[in-house]
C-alpha cells in the first residue's frame, strides 16, 4: 500500500491545527505576593496585634520577676558586709534558684509564643489560601502563582486585588 504524500498534506495540516488549538487559546494568569498578603491583610493584621498583646502581657511578668530578683541581687551586694555565713549562702542559693526559674520561665514563654504562632499563622495561611482561591475562580484566572516568581509585570500582580477583598470582608462585620 504505497501513501499519496501530496493528498495527505491538507489532512496533516487540519489535524495539527486541531491539536494545537488548545495551546493558543488565551490563558489568565495571576501573580501573588503571599508574604505581603500576610503582613497587609486585616486578617493578618489583627493576628500580629493580639499575639503581640499575649506576649506583652507575659513578658511584663518576666520582667517583674527581673526586677525582684535584681533588687535581691542588689541587696546581696549591698549588706554582704553585715551578714553572716550562712545568710550569704541562702542568699546566693536563693538568687541561684531565682534565675534558673526565670530562664526556665522565658524559655516556656517563648515556647508558649512560637507554638502560638504557628498555630495561627497555619489558620491565617488557610483563611487566606480560601481567600486566594474564590477570588480566584470569580475573576476566571486559570493559573495563580505566588513564591518563586523572578519577575511579573504590575498587571499580573492580583495581591492588591486580593487584600481589597479581605480589607471588605473585614469591614463588614465591623459595621452590624
Amino acid at each position: 500500500m504505497q501513501f499519496n504524500v501530496k493528498a495527505m498534506i491538507p489532512a496533516v495540516a487540519v489535524l495539527a491545527s486541531l491539536i494545537s488549538a488548545p495551546a493558543f487559546s488565551e490563558i489568565k494568569v495571576g501573580v501573588l505576593d503571599f508574604g505581603r498578603l500576610i503582613e497587609q491583610s486585616p486578617q493578618g493584621k489583627a493576628m500580629i496585634e493580639a499575639l503581640r498583646n499575649e506576649a506583652a502581657a507575659k513578658q511584663r511578668e518576666l520582667q517583674t520577676q527581673a526586677t525582684t530578683l535584681q533588687g535581691k541581687r542588689d541587696k546581696l551586694v549591698r549588706d554582704r558586709a553585715t551578714m553572716t555565713a550562712d545568710q550569704i549562702s541562702r542568699a546566693e542559693k536563693e538568687l541561684r534558684d531565682g534565675e534558673r526559674d526565670l530562664a526556665r520561665r522565658q524559655a516556656e514563654v517563648n515556647d508558649d509564643f512560637n507554638a502560638r504562632r504557628n498555630e495561627e499563622m497555619n489558620k491565617l495561611q488557610r483563611t487566606l489560601i480560601e481567600e486566594v482561591q474564590t477570588y480566584s475562580r470569580a475573576q476566571s484566572f486559570d493559573l495563580v502563582v505566588t513564591d518563586g516568581v523572578i519577575y511579573a509585570t504590575t498587571s499580573l500582580d492580583i495581591t492588591p486585588a486580593v487584600l481589597q477583598n479581605l480589607e471588605s470582608k473585614a469591614a463588614k462585620p465591623a459595621a452590624r
